[in-house]
């Protein structure tokens, strides 16, 4: 992979090439894409969304919103230090083509800002929900009418698949999606495969995958302008995106488990005790001890330790620079890490104390009993309008679906994953008013 074809600025629909040399550094094409995804709609509903922790009454709790703003702040640092290498170690990339540091930042924050733009409510509990209504609920009435590909991405639904999805189909009136640049794009996609056939390997790329059947052309379209095709016919990562994996890394480690100590499911102690690691060498003791709370403590000590694994992710990506371009880089860079124990531990307390405990099962249990009642109602009255025997309620909730996601003209598999998508898209407080009201 080279790295003058991987920032390709290039957008769907463009017949002639977008030089860098020729962008207005006032607002470049990248600037463009991270301002396209806040207006987006889709990001906005992340506002209410679980993180994992269940709304709380305090302002303790991130949602995917806030979340997704923490990695892109996280994953634009990175990528502006990163950048700073690169252009250092790549000089004709700046002078030959017009690349600037903060390209590379521009792009990480960007894809890092719409990592988690594909996932349903409740969690990824919602992920689990809509794949087993079609592998073991209503929805597997369908299989036989669907060949083995359009199957296996209903019943692995996959919210990386669904960003991608979201980010870049066409709709009437708005052809490619948001229209972002393709190494934002590519930035963006953790997994360049589809979901068959499953062939796991000990490379993190293959651990998902990264687009639905549907979008294959146009993923495969972006790939070749990136150069991400490998000598095996299969496709390499693009090299920032083990930047926004970092990113999405380090904050889901200290956020939960700060979200945890803030509402006193993780004794204080254990941040210290656990944190102590990562912020021995920047810690400053007296301001520590002089602060009055709690939530003040533990923002001072995440702070600290965010700085210290940005710059230990920095290292690993220059260290692992040419390994990461030939496509054979198999791990993320954080499980490189020298704190890999340190965060390892910090995710099997919150394990322990956040995603056991009461509050968030009982969250992805009522999640997965809304999301599977939502789709058995709105996938009925969907097939019924497809074969013209709608009844007087399926009328009615047919209108609650947005125009975009009824086409008569598309086959099944598109029908069944567009009411698919469309549930995902609902936010929690939706989703959990429709079921009362309907069920």
């Amino acid at each position: 992979m080279k790295w003058e074809n991987l920032l390709s600025l290039k957008r769907h629909g463009d017949n002639l090439k977008r030089l860098r040399s020729e962008q207005d550094n006032t607002r470049v094409g990248f600037d463009v894409d991270y301002d396209r995804i806040v207006f987006s709609s889709f990001f906005r509903s992340l506002q209410d969304k679980t993180q994992v922790i269940p709304f709380s009454k305090t302002s303790f709790v991130h949602t995917r919103l806030t979340h997704s703003l923490e990695v892109s702040v996280v994953g634009r640092s990175l990528g502006r230090i990163v950048g700073k290498h690169i252009l250092n170690k790549h000089p004709y990339l700046n002078q030959i083509h017009g690349y600037q540091i903060n390209d590379f930042g521009s792009i990480v924050a960007a894809a890092s800002l719409a990592h988690d733009i594909g996932n349903p409510p409740f969690g990824h509990s919602g992920e689990s929900a809509i794949g087993d209504f079609y592998k073991i609920g209503d929805g597997l009435k369908y299989k036989s009418q669907l060949t083995d590909l359009q199957y296996n991405d209903l019943c692995t639904f996959e919210g990386n698949a669904n960003g991608f999805k979201i980010l870049t189909e066409s709709k009437p009136g708005s052809p490619g999606g948001l229209r972002l640049s393709y190494a934002t794009l590519g930035a963006f996609t953790k997994y360049p495969k589809s979901s068959l056939p499953h062939k796991p390997t000990k490379h993190i790329k293959d651990k998902k995958y990264g687009y639905f059947s549907s979008q294959s052309d146009f993923f495969y379209e972006v790939a070749t302008e990136l150069g991400l095709k490998s000598s095996d016919n299969q496709f390499s990562r693009h090299p920032l995106t083990y930047l926004v994996e970092a990113a999405d890394d380090i904050c889901y480690t200290l956020i939960d488990f700060e979200d945890g100590i803030n509402l006193d499911w993780i004794p204080e102690e254990f941040a210290l005790e656990f944190l102590v690691k990562l912020v021995s060498e920047s810690i400053d003791r007296k301001k520590y001890n002089s602060m009055g709370l709690k939530s003040q403590r533990i923002a001072y000590l995440r702070a600290l330790a965010i700085n210290t694994l940005i710059n230990e992710a920095v290292n690993i990506f220059i260290e692992n620079e040419d390994k990461i371009l030939k496509g054979e880089l198999e791990t993320s860079l954080m499980s490189l890490s020298k704190y890999k124990s340190q965060m390892e531990s910090i995710i099997e307390i919150s394990i322990d104390k956040v995603y056991k405990s009461k509050e968030v099962i009982e969250k992805e249990l009522t999640g997965y009993k809304v999301l599977n009642f939502l789709l058995k109602t709105f996938t009925s009255s969907v097939i019924n309008w497809r074969e013209d025997k709608v009844s007087a309620f399926d009328e009615l909730a047919l209108e609650c679906i947005p125009k975009e996601y009824l086409n008569k003209d598309t086959d099944l598999y598109s029908s069944l994953l567009d009411v698919s998508c469309f549930i995902a898209s609902l936010t929690d407080g939706l989703a959990l008013e429709w079921y009362k009201k309907l069920s």
